[in-house]
């Protein structure tokens, strides 16, 4: 069953929109995942559109954000697609991912050589936009979380996030599309056509 949303952010489509070099964009983990992991198209969930649209926004200059939580998600969508690639070529018997993460020191070697490969990619061309976990930032979240459909890291993410100058973020995560106030750039289809249902989708 497609996610039903009510759209409260404006919604860009990045298969007809131009990046342009006055944009700054938040760029979601998903975004960096599939743009720098080497791996990243064979996960079942890989969207090609983003590392293109991405890499336009390198050409002409737009400004790239990115957040130390991203490191966090990062390392752990890694470490999942990383498990399940072994997962599905080993022979052996099967095991958890805990015991993948202690048990086999060559391919937690790669693990981490493959997310410190993916931020040192990343911390180039990504501004950081630094997100203080305080006692402040946590009761807020949790005010954000009552307001829109965001997981937790996005929770967090975005009361940092409403709080700066720019307004885009380069997403494939329809749960952005609830928060007001925002501009969410996005591929993905049930949200622009949902977007475009409820009035909210923009073209620049």
């Amino acid at each position: 069953m497609a996610v039903t949303y009510n759209i409260t952010a404006n919604v860009v489509d990045i298969t007809v929109d131009q990046p342009k070099d006055k944009d700054t964009f938040l760029v979601d983990s998903n975004v960096w995942f599939w743009f720098a992991y080497t791996k990243a198209s064979m996960s079942q969930w890989y969207q090609s559109l983003y590392p293109d649209y991405l890499k336009r926004c390198l050409v002409v200059g737009s400004t790239l954000v990115k957040t130390g939580l991203s490191l966090s998600e990062l390392a752990h969508i890694i470490e999942k697609t990383e498990f399940d690639i072994f997962s599905a070529n080993s022979a052996c018997v099967k095991i958890s991912k805990k015991e993948y993460r202690h048990n086999l020191p060559v391919e937690r070697a790669n693990v981490v050589a493959e997310i410190e490969s993916v931020w040192n990619q990343i911390d180039p061309i990504g501004i950081q936009m630094e997100v203080r976990v305080e006692e402040s930032l946590t009761r807020a979240a949790l005010l954000r979380l009552k307001e829109y459909c965001l997981d937790g890291y996005d929770a967090i993410t975005i009361e940092t996030f409403l709080k700066t100058s720019f307004k885009n973020i380069l997403t494939d995560d329809g749960d952005f599309v609830t928060v007001k106030g925002i501009t969410v750039f996005t591929a993905n289809r049930n949200v622009i056509d949902q977007a475009r249902t409820q009035g909210k989708l923009l073209t620049r």
